[in-house]
């Protein structure tokens, strides 16, 4: 039985069949649905309670939902966190619940929007899931105030 190789590279499926600690880099990246709620700043409470702002990293484009210098990110933002197979149970906590890293990990599905099961990068933003158009720079808002711009996050 052969397997068909899409034009990406990817294996089909392959979050499905390969342990998290054996994707290559591609289909580590692949896992990212774009959504950019990871990018937003987040409060944490005493008890470990996170909260997410509609403040996003300065670098995030809020259009795409994508860091706008991502493979030199950590030069203007060194506490940007580095989500690995190795980092992701320490990080778990403030992912978003939407997330493909998060999902997988938990071994669950990927929701139909994801652009590894839709096909489209599109399709996460269509569904609503994403944050575009919602998010404030955060070089537009002092820290003191970013409790006032707590959201739920989008599902």
């Amino acid at each position: 039985m052969s397997v068909e190789i899409p034009r990406d590279g990817l294996t089909p499926r392959f979050w499905e069949t390969k342990p998290m600690s054996k994707l290559n880099k591609q289909e580590w990246e692949a896992l990212c649905d774009g959504c950019g709620k990871c990018c937003l700043n987040k409060l944490e409470d005493d008890d470990g309670t996170v909260a997410m702002t509609r403040i996003a990293c300065r670098l995030l484009d809020g259009e795409n939902c994508l860091c706008s210098n991502y493979p030199n990110r950590h030069k203007f933002v060194p506490e940007c966190i580095v989500l690995t197979p190795k980092t992701i149970l320490e990080n778990l906590y403030w992912l978003p619940m939407t997330c493909g890293y998060r999902l997988v990990h938990e071994r669950r599905p990927l929701y139909d929007w994801h652009p590894l099961i839709s096909g489209d990068p599109e399709s996460v933003h269509r569904a609503g899931v994403s944050v575009r158009g919602m998010t404030i720079p955060e070089f537009q808002v002092d820290e003191d105030d970013w409790e006032d711009h707590i959201i739920e996050e989008p599902l």
